[in-house]
């Protein structure tokens, strides 16, 4: 077998190359999307940083596997912008931490707060975040 050519446009193909090695951390993350799963977390566990809220709860067995999260944003956050930028800067801050500090069977909800999640250096963010877990699992023991 010969190895697949170069495009001649400079440009990517998805046939014409082999694919890229995979970066992401092997433990996927599933989004929470409905209501109900936010009340629960609600109602769960909490550990506040000066970047965000954490709010989490270990799951039932039989409910779901792996680890969950779900992000949200008040509008005491700002205007439409500020809060996608704080939520942009959650997921990834959620895609860095949460595969290692993380546990399976549990549901995670990250809560932006006003001003300073959209300004916090990433690397403090990534420490918040790494605080809470550990803060938020030391309790439940």
């Amino acid at each position: 077998m010969t190895p697949p050519e170069a495009p001649v446009d400079g440009k990517h193909h998805p046939g014409n190359m082999p694919p890229a090695a995979s970066v992401c951390a092997p433990v996927s993350l599933t989004v929470l999307k409905n209501r109900s799963d936010f009340l629960k977390a609600a109602r769960a566990r909490r550990q506040g940083t000066s970047s965000m809220m954490v709010q989490a709860r270990k799951r039932a067995p039989d409910e779901a596997c792996g680890i969950r999260v779900g992000f949200t944003c008040s509008k005491k956050v700002g205007n439409a912008v500020a809060r996608n930028r704080a939520k942009r800067r959650l997921r990834e801050a959620a895609r860095a931490i949460l595969p290692e500090a993380g546990r399976d069977g549990w549901d995670y909800v990250l809560i932006g707060r006003a001003e300073v999640t959209a300004n916090r250096p990433y690397d403090a963010l990534l420490g918040d975040l790494r605080y809470a877990l550990r803060k938020v699992h030391a309790s439940g023991k």
